[in-house]
């Protein structure tokens, strides 16, 4: 049997970009990107954390560094610029591969640099 398993997330990010006049998409730092183990092009789903709203769109690359979250197209009446989200990609694999699986976690701070990453989530109490 296949499973679908949380493959990757950026941690409560912060919008810095919203574009209703484009082709669709997320534009997300490359740098983020890298860590988190998304690829250009990959469905992400993003969950506004400050208004509730969910999404699945695509990753597209923005430049190294500066901390981008652009929310494009369709996608940017979901958000606001400083809303707080989560950008989770997932993948499928099968039930013994998943037993030994840990999604890659990248932790951001205010202005979407990463404060730290790793594989596991260690409790449910917040640990930002």
């Amino acid at each position: 049997m296949q499973i679908t398993v949380l493959k990757s997330k950026i941690h409560r990010a912060r919008v810095s970009e919203v574009h209703l006049d484009y082709e669709g998409s997320c534009a997300i730092d490359r740098l983020l990107l890298e860590a988190a183990n998304i690829r250009e092009f990959e469905q992400v789903h993003i969950y506004n954390v400050t208004n509730g709203e969910r999404l699945v769109t695509y990753a597209i690359l923005a430049s190294p560094g500066n901390g981008t979250i652009s929310l494009n197209g369709a996608a940017a009446h979901k958000a606001h610029v400083g809303d707080i989200v989560i950008i989770a990609a997932y993948a499928v694999t099968s039930e013994s591969e998943a037993r030994d699986f840990h999604p890659q976690r990248v932790y951001v701070d205010e202005q979407n640099q990463i404060v730290r990453t790793g594989p596991r989530i260690s409790s449910i109490v917040s640990d930002r």
